[in-house]
């Protein structure tokens, strides 16, 4: 089949895409990968066709400021998003996998095509009895109420893409049709959807309509060794802490800087920061700054990670076996943090608005000293290493096209 994924948003948005794509590449398959510019050389490196997506989470301007002035942004964000994947999916292409930011579009896209599609989904959007939405970081509010925020959550989703949602409709010469329509309609039709994380931080919930599966991670494209200075500093002494936000914290390297040489110093450990999107950068013989290294080769080597409990990054310090020490700032963070304690593997989150140094330091010596947690990661990794979610889509994919004659 000729197959695109399109996938919006930070690089641990995007990054998990390029390892199912080499997978269903493998099975014989023509992959493109649609997202951003900025990602177009990962995705070539790995031997995907790449296509542009309008907008770029890293592109710089000014922060917009004001609940008004960020819903503007993200309505010119989505109305962009969907003008793009309209024009990346065109004639040729025989399955659209959707991934949680572009699905809301891409569903109109498909329809008016005729193109086949399916979910790939790094988050559990699904409103369930079992937990409450995962964007928002709002704790359980009973089977009833988790429910109803959940499908409140996503009529925020809705009511963000309506604007953009009518203007690509009209554009495909599709009749009006809401997010909501389009969502009950999908539920009708059992679309399927995979989720891209382990049963092993949040198992399928019972509550949910068939169609959607937790099938397991589909991890990034490694970049293969460590460097020599990372072995040589790794080497020179006892298992470093690391630590890296990710794509938060721009603006603020200074700060998260000096407060990650506090905390490791008062912690009395040795420590690997990551630059990510803040800059961060320590200057210390017992603390190495690195760029962007690959997560798979780096984590088993840790002490313990700090991390901003991104998806990708959480479930790559539960697949190394490593503690973590989650501080979560946004979106689904506080989701993820609060899984990763909850299954023993993570000391309690420390919220990135209340970081401090001495909180920081404090967390660190708890995920280090108490052997429960690397233990906890351990049998966690365990049972994250007998699951194949991109087998599982591969799988999807070969029954589609079953269903398809060809």
């Amino acid at each position: 089949m000729r197959i695109l994924i399109t996938a919006a948003g930070s690089h641990g948005d995007v990054a998990p895409y390029t390892g199912l794509g080499v997978r269903l590449a493998e099975a014989g398959h023509q992959v493109a990968l649609a997202t951003h510019r900025s990602y177009a050389e990962p995705v070539a490196q790995c031997g995907l066709e790449f296509r542009p997506l309008p907008g770029d989470p890293r592109a710089g301007g000014e922060p917009a400021r004001g609940k008004g002035a960020m819903l503007r942004r993200a309505g010119q964000f989505v109305g962009e998003l969907g003008r793009g994947i309209a024009e990346v999916a065109g004639p040729g292409t025989d399955l659209l996998l959707l991934s949680t930011s572009t699905a809301p579009l891409g569903w109109h896209v498909a329809e008016a095509t005729g193109t086949a599609s399916a979910g790939v989904y790094l988050q559990p959007v699904e409103p369930t009895g079992e937990f409450g939405p995962v964007v928002g970081g709002a704790r359980s509010l009973g089977r009833w109420g988790n429910r109803a925020a959940g499908r409140a959550a996503l009529g925020v989703v809705d009511r963000l893409h309506r604007d953009a949602v009518a203007e690509l409709r009209t554009r495909l010469g599709l009749p009006p049709l809401s997010g909501s329509a389009m969502r009950r309609r999908l539920a009708r039709e059992q679309w399927p959807v995979l989720h891209g994380f382990s049963s092993a931080l949040v198992r399928r919930p019972a509550d949910w309509r068939p169609g959607l599966d937790v099938v397991g991670n589909w991890w990034p494209t490694g970049q293969g060794d460590l460097p020599d200075e990372v072995e040589e500093f790794l080497a020179a002494g006892p298992a470093p802490v690391f630590v890296g936000f990710g794509s938060m914290g721009a603006g603020q390297g200074e700060r998260l800087s000096r407060l990650a040489a506090e905390a490791l110093r008062a912690a009395g450990r040795r420590g690997v920061v990551q630059a990510g999107w803040a800059g961060l950068a320590v200057d210390s013989a017992d603390v190495l700054t690195v760029d962007r290294l690959d997560h798979a080769a780096l984590f088993p080597r840790m002490a313990a990670v700090v991390h901003h409990a991104g998806a990708g990054t959480a479930a790559a310090a539960l697949r190394a076996g490593a503690p973590s020490v989650p501080v979560p700032v946004t979106a689904d963070q506080p989701f993820w943090a609060r899984r990763l304690t909850a299954v023993g593997a993570a000391v309690a989150p420390v919220p990135f608005a209340e970081l401090t140094a001495e909180r920081l330091a404090a967390a660190i010596r708890r995920a280090v000293e108490d052997p429960s947690h690397r233990e906890a990661a351990a049998a966690a990794a365990a049972r994250m290493a007998k699951e194949d979610g991109a087998g599982r889509v591969a799988d999807l994919v070969a029954a589609l096209l079953r269903r398809a004659g060809g």
